[in-house]
């Protein structure tokens, strides 16, 4: 009884609990009912508190596969999910992947990062924006609080020089469309798949991914 309020409380199973331990038990409950504390809360309390804290246990490579599985289904290529796994397994997992998701913070996204922003700029920031994402994904399930340390704007952009003045982008020379003739014909002559593909990729103005990954069940 509490304040007039009747309440019914298992202690735990028959083959499991002991008389003994099932009388410790109640007189420490009965106890918690002098100081007008309802044992039945308090237990919830504690396997809400304890739930909260697996779930905050979850370390970064638990919640990127999670993230990934998640995501899997509305990506159109089976590339994007490679470049993804595949970017965080080599460049992120060896610091990030054991860490519980809730603790990571600024220090360890830079230990990611500092390594490759200066020789892979592009590399770089596309790792940074997956695992902002991933961090993001956290927070909203609930497995981490707070800002996320992967952020850019107003954040990382203070630490990092931004990808475009690191190193500049140098674009080769187009060929003169007068030369074109002649390189075709010494396309035609040179042996091997790459020299076809490129003279393909001239010809029908694909993609180089689409050329790359043809099958010949493709081709009329």
């Amino acid at each position: 009884m509490l304040e007039g309020r009747a309440r019914e409380m298992g202690l735990g199973g028959l083959s499991k609990l002991s008389l003994a331990d099932a009388r410790r038990k109640a007189a420490e409950h009965r106890l918690l009912l002098v100081d007008k504390t309802d044992p039945i809360d308090k237990r919830k309390a504690e396997r809400a508190a304890k739930q909260i804290e697996t779930a905050r246990s979850m370390t970064f490579d638990d919640c990127a596969r999670a993230y990934v599985d998640a995501h899997r289904p509305a990506w159109r290529h089976a590339k994007h999910f490679q470049q993804w796994t595949n970017s965080l397994a080599r460049h992120v997992s060896p610091v990030l992947g054991a860490h519980p998701v809730q603790p990571i913070d600024t220090a360890l996204v830079m230990k990611v990062l500092e390594p490759l922003w200066a020789t892979k700029p592009e590399t770089a920031s596309r790792i940074r924006g997956r695992v902002e994402v991933v961090l993001d994904w956290a927070r909203v399930r609930g497995y981490r609080a707070g800002e996320n340390p992967a952020r850019w704007r107003g954040h990382l952009d203070d630490l990092l020089p931004a990808r475009s003045k690191v190193r500049k982008v140098k674009h080769y020379r187009a060929l003169p469309y007068t030369d074109m003739g002649a390189f075709m014909a010494h396309l035609r002559s040179r042996p091997g798949v790459g020299a076809s593909a490129l003279a393909f990729l001239i010809l029908t103005a694909a993609r180089s991914s689409e050329v790359a990954d043809a099958r010949w069940a493709e081709i009329d």
